[in-house]
This record gives structure tokens, C-alpha cells and sequence, in this order.
């Protein structure tokens, strides 16, 4: 009697591993170009949510607002800070963060 051997199905984080050894795949997921590219997506998904939770009482339509706020963000607004602090260190692990000094 023989026993198969057991598949193991690899997930996108694993695969891009190891593709790419030295990958991170929260900031292959989450991260921005730029600080200023990231910033301006949480504040456009910000003013979505506000304006989807403000108009949803005389338009309950208007919570489909939330559909591009959540796009924006890449998730929720977790995700979006977690983006934030990969592009962050991205630019001081790279080498190529522009800060003043």
C-alpha cells in the first residue's frame, strides 16, 4: 500500500519569496511609489467615507461611496496604515528616501 504524497499549494506571498528572496509581501501589496502618492489615497478615501456616511441618511445609495474608499485604501484603513509604514521603510531600506537631513 503506498500513501501519496501530500500537495501543498502555494500561496502568492510564498511563491513571490521565492521568486524574489529579499521580497516583502505587505510592501509588494500595500506600499505606494511615494509618501505624497500614499497620503493622497487615504486622504481621497477618507472624503469617501465621510461623504458616503453623510448623505446615507437621505441616500442610502450614497454608501456605494464606500466601494472606491476601500479601492483607494487597498482594504481598510488598517491596511492603508500598514501600506504606509512599508512605503516608509522602503525608502530608508532602498536608499532612496529624499528626506532632508
Amino acid at each position: 500500500m503506498t500513501t501519496a504524497a501530500p500537495t501543498r499549494q502555494d500561496t502568492a506571498a510564498e511563491v513571490d519569496a521565492e521568486v524574489h528572496p529579499g521580497a516583502d509581501p505587505v510592501t509588494s501589496m500595500f506600499a505606494s511609489g511615494s509618501v505624497t502618492e500614499h497620503v493622497v489615497r487615504g486622504v481621497l478615501g477618507l472624503v469617501l467615507v465621510v461623504a458616503a456616511f453623510a448623505l446615507a441618511g437621505s441616500r442610502p445609495v450614497a454608501l456605494l461611496l464606500l466601494v472606491p474608499a476601500v479601492v483607494a485604501w487597498r482594504g481598510c484603513p488598517t491596511c492603508w496604515l500598514m501600506g504606509l509604514g512599508a512605503t516608509l521603510s522602503r525608502g530608508r531600506v532602498g536608499g532612496t528616501c529624499r528626506l532632508p537631513r
